[in-house]
C-alpha cells in the first residue's frame, strides 16, 4: 500500500548518490517521479532535523568569541572568523548533456565548485551576514569581523588578502602568517575530498 521508511531512505540515497533523475529508476524501484521527489524531500528534512542544531546552524555569539580567541592565539589575527577559499570537486555523475558546461580545460573532467569558510577545527561555517560583534586591536574597536582570502577575491572590507608581492619585512611577515593561517581551509577541503 505504501513504502516503508527504509524504502524511502534507499530511494533518496540512490537519487542523491548516483545523481540520477527522478524518473530514471521508476521501473527498478517501482517509485513514481512524484514519490521520488517526496522521498528526497522527506530524507532532506530528516537530515536537517537531526543535524541542524549542531552542524547546520549559524555561529552564535559564544561560537564567534571562541573563534576570535582561537584564531588570535593560534595565528595572531584578532577578529578573524576563518579562511575563505574555493575548490573543484569531481562530479562523477554529471549528466552527459552538461559535461562540457562543467568541465575546465586544465582539469579535464566535470567539477562542482565548493566555496566555504573553515576555522582551525575544520568547522565549515555558514554566516549568511557578517555577525554584529566588535573586536579590538591596539585599543581601536572594529565593528565587523573578517575572513582571510587569496588573490582571486575582490577587495571587500570583510576580506583580508596577503600582499601579491611583499616588499618590506613587515609585509613579508604578514603574508607568511596569512598563508599559514589559510592552511585551515585547505586542510578542511582535503578532508572533504578524502571522504
Amino acid at each position: 500500500m505504501s513504502f516503508s521508511s527504509i524504502q524511502k531512505c534507499a530511494a533518496a540515497l540512490r537519487y542523491l548518490g548516483y545523481g540520477i533523475t527522478f524518473d530514471a529508476s521508476d521501473k527498478y524501484l517501482k517509485v513514481s517521479e512524484r514519490t521520488a521527489v517526496g522521498c528526497v524531500d522527506w530524507f532532506s528534512a530528516c537530515v536537517y532535523e537531526v543535524f541542524h542544531k549542531e552542524y547546520l546552524r549559524k555561529p552564535t555569539h559564544r561560537d564567534i568569541e571562541r573563534l576570535y580567541s582561537a584564531h588570535e592565539e593560534r595565528h595572531g589575527f584578532p577578529g578573524m572568523l576563518g579562511s575563505l577559499d574555493c575548490t573543484h570537486v569531481a562530479w562523477e555523475k554529471c549528466p552527459k548533456a552538461w559535461r562540457c558546461q562543467f568541465t575546465r580545460g586544465d582539469i579535464g573532467e566535470p567539477t562542482i565548485i565548493l566555496e566555504a569558510v573553515a576555522s582551525q577545527d575544520l568547522w565549515i561555517w555558514h554566516t549568511d551576514k557578517a555577525p554584529d560583534m566588535t573586536f579590538t586591536v591596539n585599543g581601536h574597536a572594529y565593528k565587523y569581523s573578517y575572513y582571510l582570502g587569496d588573490g582571486i577575491y575582490p577587495n571587500y572590507s570583510t576580506l583580508m588578502k596577503g600582499y601579491s608581492v611583499p616588499r618590506s619585512e613587515k609585509a613579508k611577515l604578514f603574508t607568511k602568517k596569512q598563508e599559514s593561517a589559510r592552511k585551515d581551509i585547505e586542510r578542511a577541503f582535503g578532508v572533504i575530498k578524502q571522504t
